[in-house]
């Protein structure tokens, strides 16, 4: 049975939002039909909006959803309605990447188009005159009070879960946290840098204090954000504006820098910094999304010899199914306090909402949809 729902639609890639009524496909067998409560704004959602990531309109973007099951599709058995859920990214379940335990690059949903259509093309959402409507953004789309999501999005969690506090964990709080505790697995005892100090750093930072690293620097331009990081757990903070930043780092940490670093930027020159400020055998870890075909400069010599190592991370490398329930729980034992990056917007103030996070003065707004 068709469903209709209110969404925030994008009718050209950096055009004006809107929220309008859209019609909901027939759900399939693999997906679910979720009432979505809360929606946390990610920097990924204002960058395909303004073209600066690939993405295509007219589209309801939105991939930090949580919400509570309506319907499931017939191959659904874990899940009943009224179940409370998060929503993070989809993934096939069934490539290499998947089986091996790394679902966030799976083959299938990695794509530029960041899987705004159904595999077989058709279309979860139309417009009330039955033209298309771009959905499926993340397998979730959940800008939207309704949304149908891909079976692999979903994450069952406790009926007393507060849904405007934990939506943001589908991928931007998980893919800082999974950062630091999967891509990089800093050790107790060791030294980690973390560059730009918005929802996604402090995320990595609390989280290298749940490593017990004993030295956290948190680099941002922003001097409030810097006392929040010192407040969550960085040992040390530093303006990103200072010339002299790998010099700092290695004063800190001699002789030559950090063991970790995460870069939340995107930014080539940051990434360029934070490679010169490892220590021998450091590694550091992007999850800063610039626009595609940006590069950076590397030292080859220097990496060869320091035995240092750049790599890329997508939703921290994460499985939404195991960190998600390790961050809750680290939450309630006082230990990843997220409240302290959240501020909440009813939907009729979304576009104070994406101001606020371009910004800086929110560092992670979530809309509310009930």
């Amino acid at each position: 049975m068709a469903a209709t729902a209110n969404a925030l639609v994008m009718r050209e890639i950096k055009g004006p939002l809107s929220v309008e009524k859209v019609q909901l496909g027939e759900l399939r067998a693999d997906e679910v039909l979720v009432e979505v409560h809360a929606t946390g704004i990610c920097h990924t959602d204002i960058s395909c909006m303004n073209g600066q990531l690939p993405a295509s309109a007219p589209c309801v973007f939105g991939h930090e959803g949580a919400g509570v099951v309506v319907r499931t599709g017939s191959n659904v058995t874990h899940l009943t309605p009224n179940d409370k859920v998060l929503l993070s990214y989809a993934f096939c379940g069934n490539c290499e990447q998947c089986l091996s335990g790394h679902p966030a690059y799976c083959y299938q949903w990695v794509p530029s188009n960041f899987g705004q259509q159904r595999s077989d093309g058709s279309f979860t959402l139309s417009f009330e005159n039955g033209d298309p409507l771009r959905g499926n953004f993340f397998g979730q789309s959940s800008f939207a009070s309704l949304a149908i999501v891909h079976v692999s999005c979903v994450v069952k969690v406790a009926p007393d879960s507060p849904l405007d506090r934990f939506a943001p964990l589908g991928c931007g709080f998980q893919t800082g946290a999974g950062a630091v505790l999967n891509t990089l697995d800093v050790q107790p005892g060791t030294s980690l840098a973390v560059f730009g100090a918005g929802s996604v750093g402090m995320s990595a930072i609390m989280a290298g204090k749940l490593r017990g690293a004993q030295t956290i620097i948190a680099v941002d331009l922003n001097k409030e954000r810097l006392a929040l990081a010192k407040k969550l757990g960085a040992t040390h903070t530093m303006l990103g504006s200072d010339e002299d930043i790998v010099q700092q780092i290695q004063a800190i940490c001699p002789p030559m820098g950090v063991q970790y670093a995460v870069d939340c930027t995107g930014v080539p020159v940051v990434v360029e910094k934070a490679i010169q400020a490892l220590g021998a055998r450091g590694k550091l870890a992007t999850v800063g999304a610039p626009s595609p075909g940006k590069t950076v400069q590397v030292d080859v010599f220097a990496q060869l010899v320091f035995g240092r190592q750049y790599v890329g991370c997508c939703e921290g490398d994460a499985q939404a199914e195991k960190i998600l329930p390790y961050l809750i729980e680290q939450h309630a034992q006082g230990n990843y306090p997220i409240e302290e990056l959240i501020t909440t917007y009813p939907i009729e103030q979304y576009g104070q909402a994406i101001s606020d996070m371009k910004s800086g003065k929110t560092l992670k707004a979530v809309l509310l949809w009930r």
